[in-house]
């Protein structure tokens, strides 16, 4: 039987080779959060939701041609956050980085983005937005250790009845002596809880009380499968309001193709966490990506282990940023600490 635990700092970082860093504005009540690749690391993605925002996916697909990235960014701002992989490429050239074409260095900066517009923050930016300088920001600020919550693109996230935010949970498979790390911004159409109590539909996957340590109410609701949906009962916002954007990582050497395998995988952790996720109001978006520093044992089942680690630890992220969410001024949303 596997051996899982979680890594020392419970965040995507345990995956050797990563930083994370964020940039936010509670004024404008959104932000960016970049994840620097300290060498250049094979990737892949995976979009299963209907409404996704996204830059350099493309360039992901195991057929084409470039297979290493220098950063990934999650977004706020809807389209307008996609601005933000520019400043993570300043700062990234201004570092050197970049995939090499004749004389010149291209960064490689793959992105997704969150509709959180509509939260309560002012948007009247004027003739540009400031992702582009939130992004320089936050590549900037990347290191190994970083906060969750209402935080970078998790700034100004909610879900259909709380605030959403920034998560991240890793997980040591010590049977392979690999690593999984998650981090991802919840911002979803979608329930995290049950029902509208404190439990967490990824209650099952919880290492310790990583997350309130509540696990399943008990009795188990019997209107837990009713579909509460985020802005159905009011006229704050239309539908179109949502998206959980996230990256899957692991120090185990993979391909390409093994890396979209690894985001498609980790897709049912967000089935686990949200209820319902995936919907054609949701841009449900999963990043994979392999820093490579270690082999991976395929015949004794290595690559099968290291799915499932992705969806739970993938799951366990998701509820820690709704957890660690915050209250802030003009909220429209309430936290699940604020919950009784």
């Amino acid at each position: 039987m596997t051996a899982w635990t979680a890594g020392p700092r419970n965040l995507i970082t345990d995956v050797a080779g990563l930083k994370v860093g964020h940039a936010d504005d509670a004024t404008l009540k959104s932000g960016v959060t970049a994840i620097l690749c300290e060498e250049p690391a094979v990737a892949s993605v995976q979009v299963l939701g209907g409404a996704p925002g996204t830059r350099e996916t493309d360039l992901l697909n195991p057929h084409n041609t470039v297979d290493r990235v220098d950063a990934f960014v999650l977004s706020g701002g809807s389209a307008f956050g996609l601005d933000a992989a520019s400043g993570v490429q300043a700062a990234l050239l201004e570092a050197g980085r970049g995939y090499p074409a004749g004389p010149y260095r291209v960064p490689i900066v793959p992105a997704a983005i969150l509709f959180d517009l509509a939260n309560g923050g002012d948007k009247e930016w004027g003739r540009y937005p400031p992702y582009r300088e939130l992004g320089y920001a936050a590549l900037n600020a990347a290191t190994a250790d970083f906060a969750l919550g209402t935080q970078g693109a998790g700034a100004g996230a909610t879900t259909a009845d709380l605030k959403g935010g920034l998560g991240s949970a890793s997980t040591l498979l010590r049977d392979h002596d690999v690593a999984v790390g998650a981090l991802a911004a919840v911002n979803s159409l979608g329930t995290t809880t049950i029902a509208g109590t404190r439990h967490f539909w990824a209650a099952p996957f919880e290492i310790g009380d990583e997350f309130g340590g509540l696990g399943m109410p008990s009795p188990f609701p019997q209107d837990a499968s009713r579909l509460h949906i985020k802005y159905r009962d009011t006229n704050r916002a239309d539908a179109r309001t949502n998206t959980t954007i996230a990256v899957i990582a692991t120090d185990a050497q993979l391909g390409k193709a093994e890396c979209k395998r690894l985001a498609s995988a980790a897709h049912d952790g967000f089935a686990r966490a949200i209820w319902p996720s995936h919907t054609p109001m949701d841009g449900d978006l999963i990043f994979a990506v392999s820093t490579g520093r270690k082999p991976l044992n395929r015949e004794k089942g290595g690559m099968i282990d290291l799915c499932a680690a992705a969806a739970s630890t993938m799951a366990r992220a998701i509820a820690r940023g709704v957890f660690a969410a915050t209250p802030k001024d003009g909220d429209i949303f309430s936290c699940w600490s604020q919950r009784t």
